[in-house]
């Protein structure tokens, strides 16, 4: 029989997060606060959260679920998310966080991605809510021999008679599997354990400098994503740092109720990507600002993706009026490879972005500080990703595997107790990342005075007549025409004549497409002297995007290569960009897209 008191005893370390959930039984004083879609908000104590837990692990060892059998779990309600989660790791049980459908416009295209996952994962079966069951019946059938489990069903039945006994937990075992976002490849499910789960948490925690009497937390954060997972749930267990969350859709459709309840519950800590800041200052008035004290705000969190310099300068400003401090907002750097975080900016210290020269940056990857009587045209910048958390370490290398000094660009190189254990079913991608020198990130940055600089995706890379192009760059760049969709551009190379050419993808949200892409071309130009080869414009909501809202560049490509693109109401003819039939017949000379695609001059 599995009993609470068979777990180790207080004040013991822990060593797997089982122990954590032991520790925390002892601790009724505080906890987590669910804020419910109609507003309302329900507290469970630490206490609370680690009897459920273990109580739904014996309902599952009852129903005959094993260590190491993966269970996928698609549950959008926060709080039987985290209970049904820690309730599989508590008996060794490997958790599959996915994301929910978002609505039933691309549902297929949403079975198609989820089917691929849980194939990739292996699961034995798909827990979800009754509400899910009929509207993912196709998901299901889709997957051989997946069996569905309505949550409802499962964990109502109390645990009555013999429970078999757990087998036993080790640091090194796998403690949940989470999938990649996809936004440059196929999703691949990053093993995840108990070691290094822990390793990061504490790093997180010293990072941040968590103090339990203190500090406390608010999140937006889907929990399927590594940094609402490990961030905001995993980490504040550890350290008893209570945590209020907000649903990630009432965030989407009402982004201002993120900082009113950061203000009302007087939050200390909280994170977003790049968007989520550019959506709270578009989405606060100056009227409500008036009404929000964000002084009690030590660390804005900002990650998840590339950082735009002045999206951040631009939410410090914003609701400084609102009391937030300077040096609030905290850049930092992590990926799900590397559990959670790699490095974090120093909280208290206005960030500074790196102004190095474009020249021999785009030439020779080199990041050589830009002097203040140079033009603004000849400089890029950078926002700093901070120094490595305690007890890891960031190299840059060259393509060989070589170090490099600062200030030189190559590939991020990650080592220390947080690096994941490789791949689940995938030996070949495992051995490519997951090397004896570290984890390589497949990110390109650089260090300066032994801060970190990443400034692109290595494989997104734009190389243009022998220079090196940030996709980001470009795509911000494009965005500030009149007329595209922020945050939905992308830009990406095919094959050219002589060189490799330029194509932006994005999503129109108004105005003429022909004038609108003419005007994108001629801004690309004048900015970064880029000649773009061909510019589609496509509606709203078509480009793919990943779980977390990020643009798919490598779909996006894949989708242009194959003519899958319709073109923009009011424009003549279907987009029809045909692959190369045979070795002979040249990109170049393939029929070209007529309506939103615009051919170079």
């Amino acid at each position: 029989m599995f009993t609470e008191e068979a777990l180790p005893p207080e004040g013991a370390t822990a060593s797997t997060f089982t122990q954590v959930l032991a520790e925390n039984l002892g601790h009724p004083d505080s906890g987590f606060t669910f804020i419910r879609e109609d507003g309302r908000e329900h507290f469970v104590s630490w206490a609370e959260l680690s009897r459920e837990a273990l109580r739904r692990g014996r309902r599952l060892l009852q129903s005959g679920w094993r260590k190491g059998e993966r269970i996928a779990l698609i549950v959008p309600e926060q709080q039987e998310f985290v209970l049904t989660f820690l309730g599989a790791v508590s008996v060794g049980v490997i958790p599959v966080p996915m994301y929910p459908p978002m609505g039933f416009g691309r549902f297929e295209a949403y079975c198609e991605d989820a089917a691929g996952i849980l194939r990739a994962a292996g699961a034995r079966a798909l827990l979800m809510p009754r509400s899910l069951a009929d509207p993912l019946d196709p998901l299901v059938l889709a997957v051989d021999g997946l069996q569905p489990l309505v949550a409802e069903e499962l964990f109502a039945e109390p645990v009555v008679g013999s429970v078999p006994r757990p087998e036993a937990m080790l640091p090194e075992d796998v403690m949940f599997l989470q999938f990649t976002s996809g936004s440059t490849a196929a999703p691949k499910g990053v093993r995840v354990t108990h070691a290094g789960v822990l390793a990061n948490c504490a790093a997180i925690i010293g990072a941040l400098r968590l103090e339990r009497a203190r500090d406390r937390g608010v999140s937006w954060l889907p929990m399927y994503h590594d940094m609402g997972l490990v961030g905001f749930v995993l980490a504040p267990l550890i350290a008893r740092c209570p945590v209020t969350f907000l649903p990630t859709l009432r965030f989407a459709f009402s982004p201002r109720l993120w900082l009113d309840t950061v203000s009302r519950h007087r939050a200390t800590v909280t994170f977003a990507p790049n968007f989520g800041l550019a959506l709270a200052v578009k989405h606060t008035s100056g009227e409500e600002l008036q009404r929000l004290d964000l002084s009690c705000l030590r660390a804005v969190g900002c990650g998840a993706e590339p950082n735009h310099p002045e999206t951040l300068r631009s939410f410090a400003a914003h609701f400084a009026e609102a009391g937030l401090r300077p040096g609030a907002v905290v850049p930092c750097y992590g990926m799900a490879e590397a559990t959670l975080a790699i490095s974090f900016s120093e909280i208290g210290v206005p960030f500074t972005p790196d102004v190095i020269q474009k020249e021999p940056y785009h030439a020779s990857g080199l990041a050589r500080p830009a002097s203040e009587v140079e033009a603004p045209g000849a400089q890029v910048a950078f926002v700093p990703c901070g120094r490595p958390v305690a007890g890891h370490r960031v190299l840059i290398v060259d393509d060989e595997g070589n170090p490099l000094p600062e200030r030189h660009i190559g590939e991020v190189v990650f080592q220390g107790p947080s690096v994941a254990a490789g791949y689940h079913g995938d030996a070949e991608a495992t051995r490519w990342s997951f090397t004896a020198h570290g984890l390589r990130t497949g990110d390109c940055g650089y260090l300066a005075e032994g801060v970190l600089y990443v400034t692109s995706r290595k494989k997104d890379l734009l190389i243009i007549n022998g220079r090196n192009h940030d996709p980001q760059a470009v795509e911000w760049a494009a965005a500030e025409v009149p007329g595209l969709r922020e945050g939905n551009v992308v830009a990406f190379t095919r094959p050219g004549r002589a060189t490799e050419e330029v194509v932006i993808v994005a999503e129109l949200r108004r105005g003429d497409a022909a004038a609108v892409a003419r005007q994108v071309r001629g801004h690309l130009q004048t900015k970064l002297s880029l000649p773009v080869a061909d510019i589609l414009l496509v509606r709203p909501g078509k480009l793919p995007k990943t779980s977390s809202g990020k643009v798919q560049r490598s779909k996006t490509r894949q989708h242009y290569l194959e003519g899958r693109w319709s073109a923009v109401p009011g424009e003549p003819n279907t987009i029809h960009t045909p692959l190369m039939r045979n070795s002979n017949e040249h990109p170049s000379e393939l029929p070209r897209a007529r309506a939103a695609v615009l051919p170079d001059p």
